[in-house]
């Protein structure tokens, strides 16, 4: 009898501070709806868009598909509600994922949006005024390597010029060519033809972090096949002079092109360890970069980070996991859990993700820190479930303001590529109102 009132009270005491966490974390989370848009498939939310929003001069800008498959810009005033929307001219293959939108806003206030891309020609646009959301006619950048792009992503330096990263080729025998546009002069030029070398043998998958000093990390898996299995290893370079020349973490010039061979290895990681390629890399107010992605401890995948303190390679399990999968095969996948993002302050780490276990809900995982090993919590951001939705935050507002404002949408992904027979969803900035704030409403 004792043991039943018991178990009762620790049920009551459970389901109260359930209650009470998801009141309060509810108050520190809002919605801002912006349009409704394509969700057959993943392509408005595959973690590699570069940028899904971006803010620039008190604007924040977004871009998505919608249900006819055309390019939609969004703008508003940040603080508010009201979004100005414009369905552009111009559509995308929305049936391939990969085919996704990447926008950035340089310093001169000019969008760059470039769109639908998967072993095809160059699509890119530019606005015609500064904030403007009307675009262009398809413009080319170089005219060099623009016929077989794929993974189209723009970042911000701190002079006001934005860099274009892309993958000339198709899958397992790709290079990494970088554009650089300049503000003053309002043209591209090719920096990098071939900055990391498959060498007709393998591809990289990478992925980019701008930091305050304008030092530009790269970090990247290698694939062997077309097999998401053959992933492996965890490799780093970065740029001091805005991507013309590159250097390990301890400053020693790389030969160009990168390969294999002459890689530094963060962390080295075998084939079929069910490492996912393309996640996310960040840098503290130090200069030291931050990568994050997921791979197995014991079977069960781990999303984990790799990072430099001290001149030495770190890692850190955040080992909240508990249930097993197996990455195989090519196209976009159907996974149970998303590529992670990351974003830094200071000593707290948090990683963005979903994962089918929780509701399939927008989720963060958090240390306060990594050095002195705190355990990992987890809060779920989002009260429904975004399907097979991946993190995409605003990086610039985060950067500036320390303000977490996510693309939200509520999307389907079939294995393997594929196309779902569903209307739009409502395409949404989820907004944290305060995260220290949430995060001690979950305590």
């Amino acid at each position: 009898m004792k043991r039943s009132i018991f178990l009762k009270f620790n049920l009551l005491i459970i389901a109260t501070s359930y209650l009470l966490c998801f009141s309060s974390c509810a108050q520190n989370v809002s919605y801002s709806y912006i349009g409704e848009g394509w969700s057959k498939n993943s392509v408005n939310t595959v973690k590699f868009r570069k940028n899904a929003i971006t803010t620039h001069s008190g604007y924040q800008f977004v871009a998505y598909y919608n249900q006819d498959s055309y390019l939609v810009l969004g703008k508003r005033k940040v603080n508010t509600s009201n979004w100005e929307i414009a369905q552009t001219q111009y559509q995308g293959n929305t049936k391939d994922a990969h085919n996704d939108i990447s926008l950035a806003v340089d310093g001169e206030g000019y969008l760059h949006v470039s769109w639908d891309h998967h072993d095809t020609k160059l699509r890119y646009a530019k606005s015609k005024a500064p904030l403007s959301l009307k675009l262009s006619e398809e413009l080319p950048m170089t005219g060099k390597q623009e016929d077989k792009v794929t993974y189209p992503e723009f970042y911000n330096l701190p002079n006001g010029n934005v860099l274009f990263f892309y993958r000339s080729g198709q899958s397992g025998r790709g290079n990494l060519v970088i554009n650089s546009y300049d503000i003053q002069s309002e043209k591209w030029t090719q920096i990098q033809s071939n900055l990391i070398d498959g060498e007709n043998q393998r591809s990289a998958y990478w992925q980019v972090a701008v930091d305050g000093q304008g030092v530009i990390h790269l970090s990247w898996v290698w694939r062997e096949t077309w097999d998401v299995e053959t992933n492996h290893d965890l490799c780093y370079a970065r740029s001091l002079d805005g991507g013309k020349t590159w250097e390990n973490s301890t400053s020693e010039a790389y030969n160009l092109p990168i390969t294999l061979s002459s890689a530094e290895y963060a962390w080295k990681i075998p084939q079929n360890s069910n490492l996912i390629n393309q996640t996310s890399i960040t840098a503290n107010h130090e200069g030291n970069p931050y990568i994050v992605t997921y791979w197995n401890v014991d079977d069960i995948p781990q999303y984990q980070i790799v990072y430099l303190k001290d001149n030495s390679w770190k890692k850190v399990n955040t080992g909240f996991r508990t249930e097993s999968f197996v990455l195989g095969g090519g196209g976009t996948k159907s996974i149970p859990v998303s590529r992670p993002d990351i974003l830094i302050k200071d000593d707290f780490v948090a990683v963005l993700f979903r994962e089918a276990s929780r509701g399939s809900k927008v989720s963060l995982t958090y240390s306060q820190n990594l050095e002195n090993k705190t355990p990992w919590e987890v809060v779920d951001l989002s009260e429904t479930s975004v399907g097979q939705w991946e993190p995409n935050y605003d990086i610039n507002l985060w950067n500036s303001k320390r303000k977490l404002h996510v693309f939200f949408q509520n999307v389907t992904q079939i294995d393997g590529e594929g196309v779902a027979d569903r209307n739009s969803t409502p395409v949404k900035m989820l907004e944290v109102n305060n995260l220290k704030k949430l995060i001690k409403s979950k305590k």
